[in-house]
This record gives C-alpha cells, structure tokens and sequence, in this order.
C-alpha cells in the first residue's frame, strides 16, 4: 500500500511538473534573439552600461536598475569577453548599442542573472512576449523571495490607492498594482481606471493603435475591469498619476 501510494505521488507530481517544464521548454524555443558579434567589457559605467574595448557603449536590453546594481554587473562582466544577442533596433536614440549579453558559453543571459537576484527589474517594453514572460519569472520569484532589492520595502509596487506616493514617483519607473475599477474609451484613448475619481486616481492609458498587440499577447483590455493586475512603466502627472503602456508586457495579471 505503501508502494502505491509513493507511486501515486510521483506519478500526480510529474503531471504538474511536466506541464510548467514543457512551458518553460516552449519560451525558451520561442524566444528568438539574433547573434550579434562579441566583445570585450573594458568598463561598467552603471547599472546596465558597459563600455565594449572597442569603444562602442553597450546599454543592457530589457532591463531598469538602480544604482546598487553597479557592482553586481562588475562582478559578473568586468574586464571578460562577451556575446551579444538582440531583439529590436541595433541602438537606441544616444547611440548606445543595445543587447542581451552572455559571458562564455553560458545560455542565460547576464539580464537573467541580475533579475534573479533581485538586481534589476523588467522594463517596460521587451518587444516579444515570450522573451518577456522568461524575464518576468525571473523578476517575480526575486520578490517574492525578496532578494536583493525587493528586500527594502520602499521598493516594493507601489499600491494603486495611494495616489500621493505615485505622484511622487513622477518621472521615475515604477510597478504599480491594483484592482481596475473600470475600462473606458474616449478618441483614440483606452482608460483603465483605479478609483472613481478619473482627475486625480491612478490610470492607465492606452493607445487604441496598439490595442491589436494586446489582444494577440492574451491581454484583452476591456475584461481587465474587477480584475487585480499589476502595471509597469514611466510615471506621469496629467490630471492625476499616470502609466501609459504601449506594450502587452507591462501589465501582469495578479492571481
């Protein structure tokens, strides 16, 4: 009997984990970047900067960070060879090449590292769902675990109903979570509504042009109303605080 029921639970727990392996597996495989040559760190400016020995500067792909993540990514990439890997435009508006990077054979990116230790966060536009959902486990397991800087409780998302404390984030990027009151359109303009106050409570804006991306990453707008979820993006002050997202990876859906 004893026997049985071991076997029983094996045989229940390989039916949960060969489904989250499987989906893993599939991300991975769908997760598509383009090799983009290699190079030699010569410097870490910041966070996410790297000067390349060649003198190209380097601005790590899909990524915020504060200023503790300096010296993580020194101990991970200072003065070593790397590959590059990207996904969107070769650089952005400085300039700046941006890519994923990888030192020696390693398949995990040095992006992957930093959000597992609670070093960075997923920035607000990826580019492609499955690469974002790789990068938003990653993310998320660091603070529910409260590595790094999910630790300081100042770091945390910020709630949707404290609409003084995302004010004061205004300029800065930030997560913010909470239930959506109410989705609205008005013009060219989608409205996720937090509060019934629409002067001054916290919204999310979107674009009806981009509506089409949303629906076809899984995120159908207009069934977010009563539904918790969490957002990220670029604070800013219009009539209240607001977030506007562009891209499906900026909202998550709160279990």
């Amino acid at each position: 009997m004893k026997r049985f029921r071991s076997q029983a639970k094996a045989a229940i727990l390989s039916a949960a984990i060969l489904p989250a392996l499987l989906c893993n597996a599939a991300t991975q495989e769908s997760c598509k970047l383009t090799e983009a040559g290699i190079g030699k760190v010569s410097s870490v400016r910041d966070g996410r900067t790297l000067l390349l020995a060649d003198g190209r500067e380097l601005r790590l792909a899909a990524i915020e960070v504060a200023d503790e993540s300096r010296s993580l990514l020194q101990s991970l990439v200072g003065g070593r060879d790397v590959r590059l890997k990207q996904l969107g435009p070769q650089q952005d508006r400085y300039g700046r090449l941006v890519a994923f990077v990888y030192v020696d054979d390693s398949q995990q990116s040095i992006q992957q590292t930093m959000l597992e230790q609670g070093r960075a966060r997923v920035s607000g536009r990826i580019g492609d769902k499955y690469c974002a959902d790789a990068l938003l486990r990653a993310e998320r397991a660091a603070r529910v675990s409260r590595l790094g800087l999910w630790a300081d409780p100042n770091f945390a998302p910020l709630k949707s109903e404290n609409t003084n404390q995302i004010a004061a984030a205004r300029g800065q990027f930030a997560l913010v979570e909470g239930k959506v009151l109410s989705v609205r359109e008005s013009g060219a303009t989608m409205y996720l509504n937090f509060g019934r106050r629409w002067t001054h409570d916290f919204t999310v804006t979107i674009l009806k042009r981009h509506r089409r991306e949303f629906v076809m990453a899984g995120v159908d707008l207009k069934r977010l109303e009563g539904h918790p979820i969490r957002v990220r993006g670029w604070i800013e002050q219009r009539s209240g605080p607001v977030i506007e997202a562009v891209a499906p990876e900026q909202i998550e859906l709160i279990e």
